[in-house]
């Protein structure tokens, strides 16, 4: 029967792991610390951002010019760092984000969690009574909603997305609350590259690093022969 696995055992266990000059317990070091940074800065976003995921990736041009393809997106409850805003209320008040009023929401479309998230602007709330028109565009048809909800709008995008059929998901109903991962707070140019190509990266990182692990085997073995050459002429 196994002897059961004591403190102090589980202690001389991590004492070696942390300080054996093995390559590959070290580069399992080297792993396991990257592994935990990222999941610290993933902790400190979810408590600053009170949304998970609380970064996305802007993936097509149905946002521009104010979002582009590999804008990083930070993510924030829709509640959080200021009140919540659709076209008609930034209008009223005055007060333009990313480019034009009203809120950028990610939201999942018709509640779907098969698909990507939608990330458009919310330019109306729509209740039970018709709407004549959006983002101060007199519709040619009043819009009757199936239920309380907003409607949201690519900047790119000709019509409204409740007015559209989207591959995989049929036509957007209004976005519920429960619908809404959160709302954009800014974005960071360029860096969502990096998360589009994910397997890439973490590829391309694990072999700098085995890379360097052996570099430096290299160097510590080069510099070990000349001393053991010298101990032998003292004899």
């Amino acid at each position: 029967m196994a002897e059961k696995i004591t403190n102090r055992d589980l202690r001389s266990l991590l004492t070696q792991f942390r300080t054996s000059d093995h390559w590959a317990v070290s580069l399992a070091r080297d792993l396991l610390w990257v592994v935990l940074v990222v999941g610290a800065i993933a902790l400190a976003l979810y408590l600053i951002c009170g949304t998970w995921p609380a970064v996305v990736t802007i993936e097509s041009k149905s946002m521009d010019p104010n979002m582009k393809v590999g804008d990083l997106v930070v993510v924030v409850q829709k509640d959080r760092y200021g009140t919540f805003q659709t076209w008609l209320d930034g209008k009223a008040a005055g007060n333009p984000k990313f480019g034009s009023y009203g809120d950028v929401i990610i939201y999942k479309p018709n509640g779907l969690t098969t698909v990507h998230p939608i990330i458009h602007r919310a330019v109306a709330y729509a209740t039970d009574q018709p709407l004549t028109e959006i983002r101060g565009v007199t519709l040619k048809t009043n819009y009757t909603a199936p239920h309380p909800g907003y409607i949201t709008w690519g900047d790119n995008n000709p019509y409204p997305d409740q007015f559209v059929t989207f591959q995989g998901i049929g036509q957007p109903e209004p976005v519920r609350e429960e619908w809404i991962v959160g709302k954009s707070l800014f974005t960071v140019p360029l860096v969502g590259y990096l998360p589009l190509h994910i397997v890439e990266v973490v590829i391309i990182v694990i072999v700098i690093m085995v890379l360097h692990e052996m570099y430096l085997r290299s160097r510590e073995e080069k510099g070990a022969k000349p001393a053991k050459k010298a101990g032998k002429k003292q004899r």
